[in-house]
């Protein structure tokens, strides 16, 4: 029979990794990665250092961990797949993107800006983190690129980091407080659109 201690002790079950990324994910993605230490990590996971250090050799690799489920929940749980969700065209699909920003800017609870830009500037582009990031970043500038291509627009590289930028800077601009800043960048981004078009036959 469960009793409520039970119910007190089930999260043990989660492994100890998962609780340190876990809560690694959510300090650094609330306060930055210089701001808060090894021990901050340990005490909210609730593991000892001894665990941290089996699991991740350095703060560095705890960061890149960090990272990676970035991607798994930012860019492919949220960007990628509810925009492709929401379009049943690749054009519909790439303007959907700011429809899902949209959606995220107005939680201002749940929004949190791009990890990827925040480490790049907290850390520079030399840090490993820092080259991750580009490198996450330059995953998003494919999915639109690759959209792009199948939407039969012109020079669908091009096209990608003329898009890519409207999507940083929308949000930018939501960190700022402008929750309106995906409809602004979506209204751009339908003109990019017309301008990459296929040249009449």
């Amino acid at each position: 029979m469960e009793t409520p201690q039970d119910h007190r002790t089930a999260p043990l079950a989660i492994s100890a990794r998962e609780r340190l990324l876990s809560a690694a994910y959510e300090l650094f993605t609330r306060r930055g990665i210089q701001a808060v230490g090894t021990d901050e990590v340990i005490e909210v996971s609730g593991v000892a250092k001894a665990t941290l250090y089996r699991h991740f050799r350095s703060k560095n690799d705890l960061v890149l961990a960090v990272l990676e489920r970035r991607e798994q929940l930012w860019t492919l749980g949220l960007i990628e797949q509810q925009s492709r969700l929401r379009g049943a065209t690749p054009e519909q699909q790439l303007l959907a993107i700011f429809d899902v920003f949209h959606d995220w800017f107005q939680k201002r609870e749940d929004f949190d800006g791009c990890s990827f830009i925040n480490v790049l500037l907290e850390l520079g582009t030399a840090h490993p983190a820092g080259q991750a990031s580009i490198q996450y970043l330059d995953n998003i500038r494919a999915i639109v690129s690759q959209r792009a291509r199948a939407a039969d627009l012109r020079d669908p590289d091009e096209f990608a980091r003329s898009w890519h930028i409207l999507m940083k800077g929308s949000i930018i601009s939501a960190v700022e407080g402008d929750v309106l800043a995906a409809r602004r960048a979506q209204a751009m981004a339908r003109t990019l659109i017309e301008q990459h078009r296929p040249a009449p036959a």
